[in-house]
């Protein structure tokens, strides 16, 4: 059998945090926990073509906090912020629906991405777009990891993708990649992305690398020191 763990949790409490915190929270874990997968995903299908980096969920017992990483806040904010209001509205709506647990004091922050091109989920989205349009899949490949690449934090890169490309009958895996990716490696920086390009002939499945070198303890202090986070 392959030994093949996840990027992310294989980094949890070296060099990643949890993208849900949970402070002097009592209760139902489980209840939880449903609750922050279920508004992941609901986030995940509202905001769909805003490039989404990903959903922090932070809560304690009185406050519920979402922190949204977008590379187009704007189109997130709306004009006045009319788009962060119905969003809030949208999400509350749902916990009701799903018959989920808010507290009174909800806040809903939006987060730009200064660097897209580097980020995992991002590059993600960008290719199953480009699938979706049906250009050729050799040609989004190539174009998508020069863009990556040209960012000077990246080191190494890989894109993936295995499903019936170009409608071929037999499904097939293609990659590509440039530069190192050391995936035993604690800590390096490597940021990772599963997505799906949902086809007429079918469902592709994308995978994405991106290593932006390693991190040691000091510049750890420093990133955690510069977002305003005790270390």
């Amino acid at each position: 059998m392959t030994h093949i763990v996840h990027p992310y949790s294989h980094r949890l409490g070296i060099i990643r945090d949890w993208k849900s915190r949970w402070f002097g929270v009592k209760g139902d874990y489980k209840k939880f926990l449903k609750g922050d997968v279920l508004i992941r995903k609901f986030l995940e299908k509202r905001l769909i073509g805003n490039y989404i980096a990903g959903v922090d969920i932070e809560r304690n017992a009185k406050t519920f906090r979402i922190v949204v990483k977008t590379a187009r806040p704007g189109m997130v904010i709306g004009r006045s912020g009319e788009g962060s209001v119905k969003l809030k509205s949208d999400i509350l709506k749902e916990a009701m629906r799903l018959k989920l647990d808010i507290p009174k004091d909800f806040k809903l922050d939006i987060e730009e991405v200064r660097s897209p091109e580097s980020n995992a989920d991002i590059v993600g989205e960008m290719v199953v777009e480009a699938l979706e349009k049906r250009l050729p899949f050799r040609k989004i490949l190539k174009q998508t990891i020069e863009k990556v690449m040209a960012n000077r934090d990246v080191k190494g890169a890989r894109i993936a993708i295995s499903g019936r490309l170009d409608g071929a009958d037999m499904a097939r895996y293609e990659q590509i990649r440039k530069g190192g990716i050391p995936l035993q490696t604690f800590r390096a920086d490597i940021d990772y992305a599963k997505k799906t390009a949902h086809m007429p002939y079918g469902a592709i499945g994308v995978k994405v690398w991106i290593y932006k070198g390693q991190i040691f303890a000091e510049s750890k202090k420093k990133s955690l020191a510069s977002q305003g986070v005790n270390a």
